[in-house]
C-alpha cells in the first residue's frame, strides 16, 4: 500500500474516531534533528576520564535510559579495553555511577544548545490536537533533564500535555512498557490500541509493542542516520535513501508497524492506522 497517498477509503476514516493519543520520543524524534544532545555530551564524558569515543560509537545503544546508556558503552567489547589501559582494572558500577555524575551535569547544560523542534513537527502536533488527539512523550533522559528541557520547548513551541522520563518510574525505562503505560494513565486513555507510540529508536518501537500500541519509526531524523538537518537536505535523493534504508530495516526488523522519515510524514501513516482500526484491526 502507498502510505504517502492512501486509498479514498483511508483518507475518510476520521482519524479521532478510532485514535486517542500520540505518544513521541523527543530526541531525534520531536526535537534534536540527528539525536545530538544525547550523543555529543556523551563523548565530552567520556573524555573527561581520558577515554576516547566516537559519535558513532556513543549512538549504539541509544533510546534506554542514560545510566544503562553509559554501562552498555563501557562494558562494549571495542570500548572496555580503552578502560583497562587507562585505569588497570576492567569498569565496574561504581564506574558507571561516576561517569552519569559527570555526564548529568553536562547533560542538563547543553541540552537546549541541541534540543530544536524538528522541522515540521510543531505543524504536525498542532494538526494532531486540531483533530482531538492527545499529545503524550517519554524519554530515555532522566527526570533532571527533562526539567531543563521542558521549559525550553515550551519556548519553541513545543508542549506535551504529558512528559515521562526514564527515572520517574520504579520499574525502569525502555524497552520495557512501563513510560508508555505511564502516559496512557496519565492521559486518561481506556484503549491502548488507540495509541500511536513514534521513535526513532529500536527500544522506543520495542517500548509501544510491549504496551499494546501501534508504532510508527523514524528512519531520517534520529539517531541511526545521525546528521544534522543541514546535512540532511544537502544529500542528493539516492544519498539520502542509502542513508535511511539500514535504519528503516532496523527499525522493521524490531517490529515498526511503519516507518517514514521524519513526524512532518505522520498523517498519512495515522489516516491508515485509523482505517485498519475501523476495520477491527489490532496491533
Amino acid at each position: 500500500m502507498n502510505i504517502a497517498n492512501p486509498s479514498a477509503a483511508r483518507r475518510a476514516s476520521p482519524i479521532a474516531a478510532h485514535l486517542q493519543a500520540v505518544i513521541f520520543d523527543w530526541a531525534g524524534t520531536i526535537v534534536d534533528f540527528g539525536s545530538f544532545a544525547p550523543t555529543q555530551v556523551l563523548v565530552e564524558a567520556f573524555a573527561g576520564f581520558d577515554i576516547a569515543l566516537t559519535l558513532d560509537e556513543a549512538r549504539g545503544p541509544m533510546g534506554v535510559g542514560k545510566w544503562q546508556h553509559i554501562e552498555a558503552l563501557a562494558g562494549d567489547p571495542a570500548i572496555a579495553p580503552r578502560w583497562q589501559k587507562r585505569f588497570g582494572r576492567a569498569v565496574c558500577a561504581e564506574d558507571v555511577d561516576t561517569l552519569y555524575q559527570a555526564f548529568m551535569p553536562l547533560q542538563i547544560a547543553r541540552v537546549g544548545h541541541y534540543s530544536w523542534p524538528v522541522p515540521g513537527a510543531l505543524d504536525m502536533v498542532e494538526r494532531l490536537r486540531a483533530a482531538g488527539l492527545r499529545i503524550g512523550s517519554c524519554s530515555g533522559y532522566p527526570r533532571q533533564v527533562m526539567n531543563a528541557l521542558l521549559p525550553l520547548a515550551e519556548e519553541r513551541g513545543y508542549t506535551p500535555d504529558t512528559a515521562i522520563a526514564a527515572d520517574d518510574l520504579a520499574a525502569g525505562g525502555r524497552p520495557g512498557p512501563w513510560m508508555a503505560l505511564a502516559t496512557v494513565l496519565e492521559l486518561g486513555i481506556d484503549d491502548v490500541a488507540a495509541c500511536v507510540k513514534v521513535d526513532d529508536s529500536t527500544p522506543g518501537i520495542e517500548e509501544g509493542l510491549r504496551a499494546g500500541m501501534w508504532t510508527v519509526g523514524l528512519s531520517a531524523s534520529g539517531n541511526e542516520v545521525g546528521l544534522t538537518f543541514e546535512e540532511w537536505q544537502a544529500l542528493s535523493a539516492s544519498e539520502q535513501l542509502a542513508r535511511t534504508a539500514p535504519a528503516e530495516q532496523k527499525l522493521r526488523d524490531a517490529g515498526a508497524h511503519y516507518v517514514i522519515d521524519t513526524v512532518a510524514d505522520l498523517w498519512p501513516v495515522l489516516q491508515d492506522i485509523a482505517w485498519r482500526r475501523s476495520c477491527g484491526e489490532r496491533p
